[in-house]
């Protein structure tokens, strides 16, 4: 780093943010970097720390870095890295489809879990920051006080210490009161939204998902032998309310499952005006309303939007979240708010895995109420908004200039459009080979959609190999676009 000369005529706030502005144009300081504070820098620079927040102030001014709220001054996006969002043409209203993704869904997940792969495929949010040493920290307490309790059979629908703080979370951090016995914990995520459909819906049912939506849902649902159609999803405001009313008068749709509070892959949360209007259509067309809310603690700015079910004064909603994507991927602990399907929902939960892990969820429990899954979540969530700006650098840095990406409010994944006709299922394949993951677009639509889209994951630990691997796919995409 080049030092500050005092014997200049430059004024001193002038030469710090010319040394800054170097660093920065040269790649030394990247977009999503944390600069040094007033304080340090005032030391590095032998200046005053007034002198240092007058150049941070005119950096500011000029969109070169912006400040956070108790956490410091961080590396803008360059202009040109600002891509457009991507919007493939969407027919106004779709047809029920069966689902027929088995054999590609199958390459792609043996792919992505594949060992030793940089995995710009899995979306691991909490991976980028881990909770193992809290977690630990938890289960020691709980195998003190439980012994040999941690290890038998849970309840059917979950340890009631778990309940209570799920329970109380919804209170406390978004106003809304749930009955702890309307909680259901599963094993994941996937075992909710699979209880929540068998509750509501049956073979041959049709079930309106976004568009795209995530993959793991589309497996569901051709498991259960139901037709998928699709509704269109604008990049910035979610589920385009004026497609699915369409829809809704078109077909016999017995059920929705949409990600309104952030949506994999796209990482767009619905404005709650839209929310409360997507509530209000629910009701009028008298469908169920299932709620992926696996993400909803994860936007950027902290601020925890209001599921879709608050708004629903009929019942007919179940929303289903999980602890996999905040705190830990490996407990598989999940949970399913059953309202007025609850018996429904126990039963179900009964036949089909009898009860989750009572370790995991009492060492969770504990977790919760220690207020370190909060503090948690509040150093993870700066981790995840950095990695996005990283690696949406990346992108603009190394990918052919016609690529379109989306902008993520939250959540750990980017969704690019290729340009051209590149076949993003081949582009999976050759990755692999090169030790790279990532989610081909083909897996995340039941119609053959996003053939040249992908979607790449910043969920992990940001690491030299993480650009190198980015590096390689923005080459090969050239290539191929060529």
């Amino acid at each position: 780093m080049q030092a500050i000369d005092k014997d200049r005529d430059e004024y001193l706030y002038r030469q710090v943010f010319d040394l800054v502005s170097r660093n920065i144009e040269s790649g030394a300081l990247r977009p999503g970097d944390r600069l040094p504070s007033l304080r340090q820098m005032s030391r590095q620079a032998g200046v005053s720390i007034p002198t240092v927040r007058q150049a941070y102030v005119e950096l500011e001014r000029q969109r070169r870095i912006e400040s956070r709220p108790q956490s410091g001054f961080y590396v803008r996006a360059a202009r040109e890295m600002r891509l457009v969002r991507p919007s493939p043409p969407f027919s106004p209203v779709q047809k029920p489809v069966p689902v027929r993704r088995r054999s590609l869904l199958d390459r792609v997940n043996d792919g992505l879990l594949s060992p030793g792969l940089v995995p710009l495929g899995v979306a691991n949010p909490c991976m980028a920051r881990s909770a193992a040493k809290g977690l630990h920290r938890a289960m020691k307490r709980v195998m003190a006080r439980a012994e040999e309790r941690s290890l038998m059979y849970a309840p059917t629908c979950g340890e009631p210490a778990l309940k209570r703080q799920i329970a109380f979370r919804y209170l406390d951090t978004l106003g809304i009161s749930v009955d702890p016995q309307d909680v259901c914990i599963t094993s994941g995520a996937q075992e909710a939204l699979s209880i929540a459909l068998q509750a509501v819906a049956g073979r041959g049912d049709v079930i309106a998902v976004e568009s795209p939506t995530y993959h793991g849902l589309l497996d569901l649902i051709e498991s259960l032998g139901m037709l998928a159609i699709e509704v269109e999803t604008c990049p910035e405001e979610g589920v385009t309310l004026s497609a699915l009313e369409k829809t809704l008068q078109a077909h016999p749709v017995r059920a929705c499952i949409f990600s309104t509070t952030l949506n994999n892959p796209l990482g767009v949360s619905m404005p709650e005006q839209d929310r409360r209007r997507l509530a209000a259509l629910i009701d009028r067309h008298d469908v169920v309303l299932i709620e992926d809310d696996v993400y909803g603690e994860l936007r950027f700015d902290g601020v925890r939007p209001r599921p879709a079910a608050s708004f629903i004064q009929s019942g007919r909603v179940m929303t289903c979240g999980s602890f996999s994507k905040t705190a830990a991927p490996g407990y598989r602990i999940g949970w399913l708010l059953a309202g007025r399907y609850r018996d429904e929902v126990r039963r179900l939960k009964r036949a089909l895995s009898c009860s989750s892990g009572l370790l995991q969820q009492l060492t969770l429990a504990d977790f919760l109420a220690s207020g370190d899954y909060d503090r948690h979540l509040k150093s993870l969530r700066p981790v995840l908004k950095r990695n996005a700006e990283r690696m949406s650098a990346c992108v603009a840095r190394y990918f052919p200039a016609e690529t379109r990406t989306s902008s993520p409010v939250g959540g750990s994944v980017l969704w690019l459009e290729l340009p051209g006709a590149i076949d993003s299922v081949a582009l999976f394949d050759e990755a692999l080979a090169e030790g790279i993951s990532i989610a081909p677009g083909p897996v995340f639509s039941p119609c053959d959609r996003y053939q040249s889209f992908i979607r790449l994951s910043f969920g992990h630990t940001w690491r030299a190999d993480t650009e190198t691997a980015l590096g390689w796919l923005g080459r090969r995409a050239r290539t191929l676009a060529a």
